[in-house]
């Protein structure tokens, strides 16, 4: 049985460069959540470093993008490198809990993330959304980068905001929650030990 101390070391370094955006992504599944972020757009630093230290996860994120048309680009792809690289530091998902899980609430918002690292993208998100902007990330595009990590993680997600009156809010709990629900997924169960969480033996 592979213990924690002896497992290989469950890290990635993508990067990301098209005409639009030049991204890299550094991760440490099994980390402390420190964060090391810079993509252009301050409150989107903000909801990656949740993801980080709320997740466990060692998190570096440099992007540069087409800010001056908007965010959309930057934060999309993100999303997808920031999938790529999880998808490769999981490596064949031996011995993960493989599903997680989280309610996190923030004031009056609270919202639920489930996640199944199933190798099958899939993605339902019920965020009412109660602003169009929060500083200068639209917030629209919290789906489209779920979309892209989604689809490059070859996982399936279920979000959903619950009660929230500030967008703020809805956005820190969503992330929150990603993070937590992440923290328990990739998780080694230890009576699991060196197997593949699946009947079908592969994920």
């Amino acid at each position: 049985m592979t213990t924690p101390s002896t497992a290989p070391a469950r890290v990635a370094d993508v990067q990301r460069n098209t005409s639009e955006t030049q991204i890299r992504v550094h991760v440490n599944l099994d980390g402390s959540g420190k964060a090391q972020l810079s993509t252009g757009i301050g409150f989107f630093d903000h909801m990656l470093d949740q993801i980080a230290r709320h997740g466990l996860i060692d998190l570096e994120v440099e992007a540069k993008g087409d800010l001056h048309i908007d965010g959309h680009h930057t934060v999309e792809d993100v999303g997808i490198t920031l999938g790529q690289a999880f998808a490769k530091a999981v490596g064949d998902k031996t011995g993960i809990r493989r599903y997680g899980h989280a309610y996190v609430p923030l004031d009056e918002a609270l919202s639920r993330v489930v996640i199944d690292f199933s190798g099958r993208p899939g993605l339902h998100m019920r965020v009412p959304f109660k602003a169009g902007m929060v500083g200068a990330f639209d917030t629209q595009l919290a789906f489209e980068f779920f979309q892209g990590f989604v689809n490059h993680a070859r996982v399936t997600l279920h979000i959903d905001n619950l009660h929230g009156e500030n967008a703020h809010h809805q956005a820190e709990t969503v992330f929150k929650a990603f993070a937590r629900a992440l923290r328990m997924a990739l998780e080694r169960d230890e009576r699991l030990g060196d197997a593949i969480p699946s009947t079908k033996g592969s994920l």
